[in-house]
């Protein structure tokens, strides 16, 4: 992630060279440890059962998916996300080569079978999502009372059937060994992290000083799109591959990208911000899927991050335009 991002913000971009990096890096410093003794212990440890993450699911979406996803013990709103993301990304008038149509992607057949009128408007409209997403909801838990019975996880079974059919499941005995099937059970379960509000937290002021320690570290390093910092790629990063590696070095495991790592943790505002906390950038300030850059704060409105093609790592304002919020990542 990052590209582009300097198109939009060149001349936004604060001149951190020569002794000024210096300067900015002491006052960074001092202001991490500042943080760090006044601010522990501010937030405590969250629990219960699964909820969605801030902002991760288009709010036009928010209450069904919630509503819907606790059909039956087999879903949950992350995972109900995670297959609608996949189906359609969201776009109710959505319809496939194999004419799978709507934000669940019925084929028509399923949809006269499975649909329902769930809105009470008199009509079960595939394009509806108040009509399609409960049905997508009761569909699932009517294939996961199929396959009960097969060995396995019932949430990988359930997701099977959805894509193979539920006899494919009991046949085999769980996830069928078809590469597609497979595949698509992993990509939900591993996109379902990514709308998943996390339940625990590492203390944000001792993670995010180790993780700007070592962003730090990398202060004039070029910008590689596609870049994790590995020796084949000279050491070089993009965005969410400094932002990844940076958090690696204090026990926390990102996904790969910018608009997935914003669904890893708690959203402070910007008022509460703390160095260490990441900080997102989005072309549609209403819609965490449109992030396309983040950094790390590191206090008084300033950042490290990998900007762009052709520049270095380097400190830059966060108050801008496309600013879209912040995460404080959390331990899974």
């Amino acid at each position: 992630m990052g590209e582009g991002w300097g198109v939009r913000r060149k001349k936004v971009w604060l001149l951190a060279i020569g002794g000024g990096l210096g300067v900015l890096s002491l006052f960074v410093a001092l202001l991490v440890v500042g943080t760090y003794v006044t601010a522990a212990g501010l937030f405590g440890v969250g629990g219960g059962a699964v909820s969605l993450a801030k902002g991760a699911v288009p709010a036009a979406y928010q209450q069904l998916i919630e509503k819907w996803g606790n059909k039956c013990k087999a879903l949950n709103p992350a995972v109900l996300a995670a297959q609608i993301n996949q189906e359609s990304g969201w776009n109710p008038k959505a319809r496939s080569p194999a004419n799978a149509q709507g934000i669940a992607q019925f084929i028509p057949g399923t949809w006269a079978t499975h649909g329902v009128d769930a809105n009470g408007d008199g009509r079960k409209n595939v394009l509806d999502p108040e009509d399609a997403i409960p049905s997508a909801a009761m569909y699932d838990c009517k294939l996961a009372k199929y396959v009960k019975d097969a060995p396995g996880n019932v949430t990988d079974n359930m997701l099977a059937a959805y894509n193979a059919g539920p006899y494919a499941v009991i046949k085999y005995a769980g996830v069928p060994p078809y590469s597609e099937t497979k595949n698509y059970v992993a990509t939900i379960r591993k996109m379902a992290e990514s709308f998943t509000a996390p339940t625990g937290r590492l203390n944000p002021t001792k993670a995010g000083a180790g993780a700007i320690s070592f962003a730090q570290s990398k202060l004039g390093t070029p910008y590689l799109w596609g870049g994790n910092g590995t020796p084949e790629q000279g050491g070089r990063f993009d965005c969410s591959g400094l932002t990844k590696a940076a958090y690696r070095t204090v026990g926390v495991t990102l996904p790969r990208v910018a608009n997935d790592q914003y669904n890893t943790g708690p959203h402070p505002k910007r008022s509460e911000l703390l160095p260490g906390d990441l900080v997102f950038f989005a072309s549609d300030l209403t819609n965490s899927r449109s992030i396309h850059h983040v950094g790390i704060y590191v206090g008084g409105g300033k950042m490290i991050n990998a900007p762009y093609t052709g520049a270095k790592i380097r400190y830059d304002p966060i108050d801008t335009p496309d600013y879209f919020g912040a995460t404080r990542p959390s331990a899974k």
